[in-house]
């Protein structure tokens, strides 16, 4: 990508909207916001990842996941990073901090939630319902489907509408066609997945070549991450984009309305930016841990907390992967990472099965001769490499694949973001404490789907089947620790992320999430994230700001 897009003219002393976090919701509000005629500007610690440092077209590919590529924070170490601790914790947080966040990194599995998704209190006596239905979400969906290019294919009978998308399906490859001939022979659902990763080439974005590197970002530009199909227009449209800006408090007036933000830039300079709105944006982790650093005499518990749910309520969706072997070649070197095949086959609550809820399977590639999991670690180093290395790669590569399994997890006020009392990061802000355990029914649910899984493995003639019934490193999807709803007293935001304690704040990542569904988020998040500040843009001339 050109360096032209990085010339802006000077940032206005007092935005119209202060947007801190340029990752997936971020991308969507700047863009959204800046059309509407606002004047906007973006607060994000990390930089600019260009394509030619992606390592998934060069002989190290593999390697560099190990630490330079690697999803933990607290593994890789950059200099954007800031570590999170996860003493308390059964699952470890993984994200990028960069212009297009975690959607630099992530596999770009596309899923909308589901209908039952929104109305879990209603259907299963848990949790609590979403202020809005799929219908509601359903236009938004439909949108940012066409600004990421999704491919697809219409028709999945898991959706009402079944679904409808820019591009045609990626090919579901040797190993997916292997996975459906067993999914084919127990009768149990199956559709091609959806990603967002070009099909054929689109815009700018070229066509997916297939390295299955996706994770590591992608080296031809095919992903859609935020930074190609949001950030140039927004740019050329008059955003103004803050990069190595690590917020480190959202300032209030008198009346506790949010006036701007404090930040450290790169050199290790305090700055403050102003607002007539703040929109918070940046993850389920960061944006509570912002919310509790910004404590003042009119929000003594943090900022928009008077509920006690800041940091509360996170929702993590715990990870099974149930890799089969086979004796056919299946090439599952072959990307894209992303899903392959789907199937909602059990993804709606069955009382009879002894827990309440769902998951999505997936199926994915395993990779190189270091295996799809390199990134990730948690294997002893003595099944990894030495002899068994060698055997492994002979009996293993390009013969198996993984039927991963997406986990709902209900919302529970132990799991919860705190601030470290002792750690700081390399400003000197607190960093964030993770407090997370499974849940009983949580675990349950696994155990049911590890063993259908096991089943669908073996109908399609699997030769040995390994299961790691809970991956440590599988916390990409960090929800829930600002929730939305209509009463004040039990949710921080409304339906549209607008803070009940400070009308001119609005929280619209993944933390406001009610329940977490059982697919990948990143579709929600943004359809949630365009709604909202659609809404902001129609209501404007009501909203109550401090300049």
């Amino acid at each position: 990508m050109s360096n032209a897009h990085l010339i802006q003219k000077p940032r206005p002393e007092t935005a119209d909207v202060l947007v801190i976090g340029a990752g997936a919701s971020g991308s969507v509000a700047v863009r959204e916001l800046v059309q509407q005629g606002f004047s906007v500007v973006c607060l994000e610690q990390g930089d600019w990842t260009p394509a030619t440092e992606f390592t998934g077209d060069k002989p190290e590919w593999e390697l560099s996941r190990q630490k330079q590529w690697h999803p933990n924070p607290n593994v890789r170490q950059n200099p954007s990073d800031y570590s999170v601790n996860t003493d308390d914790s059964d699952v470890n947080p993984l994200m990028f901090n960069a212009v297009g966040g975690s959607t630099i990194l992530y596999a770009a599995h596309w899923c909308r939630a589901l209908p039952s998704d929104f109305q879990v209190r209603t259907q299963d006596g848990v949790a609590d319902d979403w202020p809005f239905s799929y219908e509601d979400l359903l236009p938004f969906y439909q949108e940012i489907e066409r600004d990421m290019a999704v491919s697809g294919l219409a028709g999945n009978t898991a959706y009402p509408d079944g679904g409808g998308y820019p591009l045609p399906p990626l090919p579901i490859g040797k190993y997916g066609h292997k996975a459906a001939s067993g999914m084919d022979k127990l009768g149990w659902h199956w559709w091609p997945g959806n990603n967002s990763i070009a099909s054929k080439a689109v815009g700018h974005r070229a066509q997916c070549l297939r390295y299955g590197a996706c994770l590591t970002g992608c080296p031809a530009g095919a992903k859609a991450s935020t930074d190609l199909t949001h950030w140039p227009y927004a740019l050329e449209l008059g955003a103004h984009l803050v990069t190595g800006a690590r917020v480190s408090e959202v300032t209030v007036n008198a009346e506790g309305l949010a006036t701007g933000a404090n930040y450290v830039d790169r050199e290790g300079n305090e700055q403050h930016q102003k607002a007539k709105v703040v929109v918070l944006a940046g993850n389920g982790i960061g944006t509570p841990r912002l919310l509790l650093l910004s404590k003042s005499s009119a929000h003594p518990d943090g900022l928009a907390n008077s509920s006690g749910l800041v940091g509360k309520r996170l929702m993590m969706h715990p990870y099974a992967a149930v890799v089969g072997t086979y004796e056919d070649e299946l090439e599952s070197w072959l990307g894209p990472a992303g899903q392959s095949i789907e199937s909602m086959e059990f993804y709606e609550t069955d009382a009879s099965r002894g827990f309440v809820r769902g998951a999505k399977w997936n199926v994915m590639p395993t990779g190189g001769p270091l295996g799809m999991r390199a990134g990730y670690g948690g294997r002893p180093i003595e099944e990894s490499f030495g002899v068994n290395f060698h055997r492994n790669v002979k009996t293993v590569l390009g013969k198996s694949f993984e039927w991963g399994i997406i986990a709902e997890d209900l919302p529970d006020e132990n799991n919860q973001i705190v601030l470290d009392s002792i750690n700081v990061d390399s400003d000197g802000i607190p960093i964030p404490e993770l407090h997370y355990k499974s849940s009983e029914n949580t675990s349950r649910l696994i155990d049911f789907h590890v063993d259908r899984a096991v089943e669908a493995h073996e109908a399609a003639g699997a030769t040995t089947i390994s299961v790691t019934k809970l991956m440590r490193d599988c916390g990409w999807h960090l929800l829930g620790t600002a929730r939305m709803g209509d009463d004040s007293s039990t949710s921080v935001v409304d339906q549209f992320g607008r803070a009940h304690d400070c009308p001119n704040l609005y929280v619209i990542d993944g933390s406001v999430f009610v329940t977490s569904s059982g697919v990948n988020p990143t579709a929600t998040i943004m359809a949630n994230a365009l709604r909202s500040m659609r809404h902001l843009a129609e209501t404007h001339t009501d909203q109550k700001t401090a300049n």
